[in-house]
């Protein structure tokens, strides 16, 4: 559980506080954190690496910046080595060009500056020079944010001015309303500001599931460690990409307040801003009548109006709205591939990370083809009006708003389908034949996710366990069941194996070979991956000297697994470092996905690596070479382990006696 104020703390916080916590305007200034960040939290040997950085002004002027800020003007103490990558990043983004020096604390008798080479000189106090600030700020953890006034920054925006706070790594605008309570089953619209002050330092409430939630929970968090002052939407230098996330949960669960997609690491040693939004689930958000009027998607709709949100004001934290890319797991992949599809978002992002997105067979299918309304009334409408007594209503929309709504989230039939609704979704899938959409893509599965969905088996009967798992019996040949003692784990196994294909990996690589072979995406070229190496999910088998597990050893990359890596939040949830790559695979991964929203391509520019002092991630580029993308005529994988490695894709056979072939999409 994360501690924070009490809501009634920090509304008189807001109210009595807010007036005097510095702002992008009152310092008139951008404000940037600098740090360099090995993802190591407060155990890392550059835990005191951070400055902040403030715009040109004389030394009186500077002092009372920082102060503002809580600060002081940074002091090299004899030594310039531990903010040395955040000065070569100065000189990399060309942020010394102007003014190659930067006000410091002074000494006895000298106004002192240091320039992009750590070195330090006397200069005239009168001279207008940007600012080095100490950066103390607490790290935050999984369990503990520090919100107190001290760290508090106010942003301008959306007519509204949103106290958030500050930690070592990032500035923190959590729970900020993108649309207000929208009636249910209706759509909902971006939330317009009426002016005054607003907290934006606690998580909003989750959508409803199960016994948890509000209904009036279309909320987002956003993290970033650039604050611009204003500016006319012109001019964009600065500005960062945006990494966009939707999280998971069958569509039917999760919280973008999760402490696993916690955005400050990413935000801070990606350079990027990231947002993370709560949409509306299960039957609140997905379910669809055949009435005429009440067409579903309404969770779906929810992501594109919290996208419109962030168009019109992330350049107000330090985002760029032409470079936002969308990213999302599991279920969140499957809204990822929608908003790809739907013609209320095209145009509106730039790229597309979907992360094990489902498809193909069994449960995978609703993810990737999206059903009728009579469809989904015949599977679980008819029930759930069944069982609120709604079936023979006057109008049954309203007779389902009238339902407690405990009531409607804890029923046993869920209603939690994408629909073909005309609007948000014209057809049954996404299509891969037409006109270039506008997004470049990069996409990819774990190695054995399929292991996540389904149960252990309970004999050693092959067709009765798969039958009741809805797979069907697929070619021994090609299936085959390992040759091993226990034979329900051998069989386990197998249907692993079978899940993977079927649900994840064969879906996903027919995607991309239909996308390039008809000219679909923006470019004719796709990342796709394969992780190898995963954390948390499913543990390795322990060893006298892993006693935390050894990576190297056989064990199963499940579903999810990866997630703890492409954040950068292992040190930030208190997980152990099982060996000693655990580490740099992290920050590799992390600097790839990252590279992926600045620049399109997940190979980060060698300069930008040199610049922040990402010795780690420039060496695996070193070990592996550059991850190389599937074009028209090379369908090619990168599998993500350490060292990374080139290979084609994989299971073809397999994908093929499934009736999901490379050719599944180009039918």
């Amino acid at each position: 559980m994360v501690t924070f104020l009490s809501s009634f703390a920090t509304l008189l916080l807001v109210t009595a506080g807010q007036a005097t916590a510095p702002s992008p305007k009152s310092l008139n200034s951008d404000i940037a954190i600098n740090i360099h960040n090995d993802l190591q939290g407060a155990g890392s040997p550059a835990a005191d690496s951070g400055v902040i950085i403030l715009g040109a002004r004389p030394l009186k002027e500077a002092k009372s910046a920082c102060k503002a800020l809580g600060e002081k003007l940074w002091s090299p103490k004899h030594r310039t080595a531990g903010i040395q990558p955040n000065l070569e990043y100065l000189k990399f983004a060309g942020r010394d060009k102007e003014v190659p020096k930067h006000w410091i604390a002074s000494n006895e008798s000298d106004a002192r500056a240091i320039n992009v080479d750590g070195e330090v000189s006397a200069s005239d106090s009168a001279s207008k020079l940007p600012v080095l600030c100490t950066q103390t700020a607490p790290f935050s953890s999984e369990t503990h944010q520090d919100t107190s006034g001290r760290w508090h920054v106010t942003v301008h925006s959306n007519n509204e001015v949103l106290t958030g706070f500050r930690d070592r790594y990032s500035f923190r605008f959590l729970g900020i309303r993108y649309a207000p309570k929208p009636k249910r089953f209706t759509h909902s619209t971006p939330h317009i500001g009426k002016g005054g002050k607003v907290s934006a330092l606690e998580y909003g409430s989750q959508c409803v599931q199960g016994n948890l939630g509000s209904e009036d929970c279309l909320f987002l968090n956003i993290w970033t460690s650039f604050l611009p002052k204003s500016r006319p939407e012109s001019l964009k230098s600065g500005l960062r990409p945006v990494m966009f996330w939707i999280h998971g949960g069958a569509l039917a669960g999760g919280t973008a307040n999760e402490a696993i997609f916690d955005g400050g690491n990413l935000a801070s040693r990606g350079d990027v801003v990231v947002v993370a939004i709560n949409y509306r689930l299960g039957t609140l958000g997905f379910l669809a009548l055949d009435d005429g009027k009440t067409k579903g998607n309404f969770g779906l709709a929810d992501q594109v109006t919290a996208l419109d949100w962030v168009r019109a004001n992330i350049r107000d934290f330090g985002g760029d709205p032409d470079r936002i890319t969308l990213f999302g797991q599991s279920a969140g992949a499957g809204s990822v591939r929608a908003l790809i599809a739907s013609p209320k978002a095209v145009g509106k992002f730039a790229g597309a990370i979907p992360l094990s997105s489902p498809g193909g067979i069994s449960n995978g299918t609703s993810f990737s083809k999206y059903w009728t309304i009579d469809q989904e009334m015949k599977d679980v409408g008819n029930d759930i009006l069944r069982a609120t007594h709604c079936t023979h209503a006057a109008s049954r929309v309203d007779c389902l708003r009238e339902v407690p709504v405990r009531t409607l989230a804890n029923l046993g039939p869920v209603a939690r389908y994408l629909v073909v609704d005309g609007t948000y979704l014209t057809s049954d899938r996404l299509q891969l034949k037409g006109p270039p959409l506008p997004v470049r893509l990069m996409m990819g599965i774990v190695r054995d996710e399929g292991a996540s969905f389904i149960h252990y088996p309970w004999s050693t009967k092959k067709s009765a366990y798969l039958e009741s798992l809805g797979f069907p019996i697929p070619p021994s040949h090609l299936f085959s069941i390992p040759d091993m003692a226990d034979k329900k784990l051998a069989l386990f196994n197998m249907t692993s194996r079978l899940a993977t294909d079927g649900i994840f990996r064969c879906n996903d690589q027919a995607i991309v070979y239909a996308g390039l072979q008809n000219d679909r995406f923006a470019v004719p070229e796709v990342y796709f991956y394969e992780f190898n190496r995963t954390h948390d999910v499913c543990a390795p088998p322990a060893t006298p000297a892993h006693p935390h597990g050894d990576p190297d050893r056989e064990y199963w990359k499940c579903h999810s697994g990866e997630l703890d890596y492409v954040f950068g939040n292992l040190a930030r949830q208190g997980l152990p470092l099982r060996d000693e790559h655990d580490l740099p695979f992290e920050q590799f991964v992390l600097d790839s996905f990252a590279a992926f929203a600045r620049t399109h391509d997940p190979n980060p520019d060698l300069g930008f690596l040199r610049a922040r002092g990402y010795a780690h991630t420039i060496r695996q580029m070193q070990m592996a070479g550059r991850w190389a993308p599937a074009t028209k005529g090379a369908m090619t994988t990168r599998t993500l382990q350490w060292p990374s490695h080139q290979r084609p894709f994989g299971e073809l056979p397999q994908c093929e006696s499934l009736g999901l072939g490379l050719d599944y999409y180009t039918h």
